[in-house]
Formats: C-alpha cells, sequence, structure tokens
C-alpha cells in the first residue's frame, strides 16, 4: 500500500533509509569527537548529536513513508515517548543557541539519548 502511493522503487528506498542512518550515525560520530574542542566543544556536540538522531529518525520516511510515520510515532502507546523524545532533541538545540548552557546543553544530550532508546523500544512488540 505504501509502496503504491509513492514514486520510490523499494530498492531506491533502502537506499535513501541507509544515506540517511549512515548521515546520522556519522553526525552523531561527529559530535562526540568536537566534545573534546576546547570552549565551543559541548555547542558543538549537542548540535551534531541532535542533528545525528534527528538523520537517523527521518531515515525511516523512506521505509513506512512520511504520513505513515507520523501516525506510528502518535500511536497511544508510543505517544509518551515520542513527545518526550521531541522535546529533548527540541530543548537541547535551545540551550545550546539561545539560553547559551553548555552543561543544560549536556543534559538534554543525555536525557535525549534515553528518550531516544525508549522510544525506539516501543516499536519492538513487548519490549516495554
Amino acid at each position: 500500500q505504501v509502496i503504491d502511493g509513492t514514486s520510490l522503487g523499494w530498492g531506491t528506498r533502502v537506499k535513501g533509509f541507509a544515506a540517511c542512518f549512515a548521515i546520522g550515525c556519522l553526525c552523531s560520530l561527529l559530535g562526540s569527537c568536537l566534545l573534546w574542542i576546547p570552549k565551543k566543544g559541548l555547542l558543538l556536540f549537542a548540535v551534531f548529536y541532535t542533528l545525528g538522531n534527528i538523520a537517523s529518525i527521518g531515515s525511516t520516511l523512506f521505509l513506512m513513508g512520511p504520513m505513515k510515520q507520523l501516525k506510528r510515532m502518535f500511536e497511544p502507546t508510543r505517544l509518551i515517548a515520542t513527545t518526550v523524545m521531541l522535546l529533548c532533541l527540541i530543548l537541547t538545540l535551545c540551550s545550546a543557541f539561545w539560553w547559551h548552557k553548555q552543561g543544560l546543553a549536556l543534559l538534554f544530550c543525555i536525557l535525549q539519548f534515553f528518550a531516544l532508546a525508549w522510544y525506539s523500544i516501543s516499536f519492538i512488540p513487548f519490549a516495554r
């Protein structure tokens, strides 16, 4: 049904998923490496780590399609996990760019990790 509603073939969708997921992993890894740069390292870590997580989540759009992904994200069984995850992503960027609180950005990165893990586990039947 999803394949009929899009112009992308299954092979193209898998390649898009792999590329987007690889970019997400690369951004997260780059952010971890930039953490050790004096003064701006924590800010760069927060930004790249968050962008990596967004790209990784976005990679599943290629497999499911945007509307199905959004519907599944906001199903009652994973509504809290999705809300906490998105809130942590936004708060990380806010604390890095607008509030200029590096410690808070690091805290939200840690919370972001746990929120993303909780969100990911919500897609595995009987895992929570």
